[in-house]
């Protein structure tokens, strides 16, 4: 699909999630399947813009473009500076948060709680369409369905969006009220798709090929956002991908993949942090891998309590090593004992 200037190679997303899409999870999802990526969300406080955090969300060293970065706030000049100040640094997208349900974000009013005014929220939308037109920079928008069940006022922000210049649009299919609880409904992104000619992207729930196919017939949406599915199973992407274009299930990655997957993502992991932050900030991660692996009973659990006490980067890194290598051995012998029982039987 086009987004401004930029063809994009395939139609699965990557969604921006704080603490987790950062630039080496970003790559890698990119390295299996996904079509594009935008950055964790950034603030638009300028006395925020550089600290350490901050410059780490907006790392993008060796990541393959388009740039996307995601802004966040509650004035529209201030969103408009830090859209020109994020374009100066590589931005070559802005992405305009209006989505995020977490309470720190919103007892600000800036994420998903500027769909209650939604004056205020085309106010910002146009400031930054107007700062990034200059630069040939598209901006494309994140929201929710609505504040609430009783106030699902995307389609009306949705439209205002667009008139105002905005390029894309992705919904996340609950409100703001819901969080992450219950069940993502995709109607409100149909009824977006059928009413705007930019591209909508379908984003909540969407955890396997399967669902993606259902979300995309339903919907008729351009393209889909996967988030939290995809923490411990960034190959997710090339699944889906296969599974597009086959009809097909592709099976399971090998674990052997697996391990050099993680070890790279490690690697570049410690890169972005130094061995202190990047060793403890790992354990999230390298605990949803195991949770997303075929292990024995209680073997992830165990995997995290290993894990979760290492302080070096080189003992993190032989413990995933030494950890993936038994995993793999143990399989191997359970299929050889599988095949010398159906011998046995014929």
């Amino acid at each position: 699909m086009q987004l401004g200037p930029y063809t994009l190679p395939n139609a699965l997303f990557v969604a921006p999630m704080a603490g987790v899409t950062d630039r080496p999870f970003r790559k890698l999802c990119k390295r299996l399947g996904a079509g594009y990526a935008v950055s964790e969300m950034v603030t638009s406080r300028p006395d925020l813009q550089d600290s350490l955090k901050t410059s780490r969300r907006a790392d993008h060293s060796g990541e393959p473009g388009p740039i996307a970065v995601q802004i966040a706030g509650t004035d529209a000049q201030m969103m408009a500076d830090a859209a020109r100040y994020n374009i100066d640094r590589g931005a070559q997208i802005i992405d305009i948060n209006m989505g995020c349900p977490a309470k720190k974000v919103c007892n600000k009013w800036a994420g998903s709680a500027l769909m209650q005014d939604e004056v205020l929220a085309l106010q910002i939308v146009e400031a930054v369409v107007e700062a990034a037109a200059p630069h040939g920079v598209p901006v494309t928008l994140k929201m929710r369905t609505g504040w609430c069940a009783d106030v699902k006022n995307a389609p009306v922000i949705a439209k205002a969006a667009e008139a105002a210049g905005v390029q894309m649009l992705t919904v996340h299919g609950r409100t703001r009220e819901q969080g992450y609880r219950g069940l993502a409904e995709h109607d409100t992104v149909a009824a977006i798709k059928r009413t705007v000619r930019i591209p909508v992207v379908a984003n909540g729930d969407i955890d396997s090929p399967h669902k993606a196919v259902e979300v995309l017939r339903h919907t008729g949406a351009d393209a889909i956002m996967i988030g939290r599915a995809a923490q411990g199973r960034p190959w997710i992407f090339r699944e889906i991908a296969h599974f597009l274009a086959t009809g097909q299930e592709l099976p399971a990655p090998d674990l052997m993949e697996v391990k050099a997957w993680l070890l790279d993502h490690l690697e570049d992991h410690y890169s972005l942090y130094g061995e202190y932050t990047g060793v403890r900030s790992a354990r999230k991660h390298l605990g949803w891998y195991a949770q997303a692996l075929p292990l024995p009973a209680g073997e992830a659990a165990t995997f995290r309590q290993r894990v979760n006490v290492l302080t070096t980067a080189q003992a993190q890194l032989d413990c995933v090593r030494d950890s993936l290598d038994a995993w793999a051995m143990a399989g191997q012998q359970e299929d050889n004992h599988t095949r010398e029982d159906w011998k046995l039987a014929a």
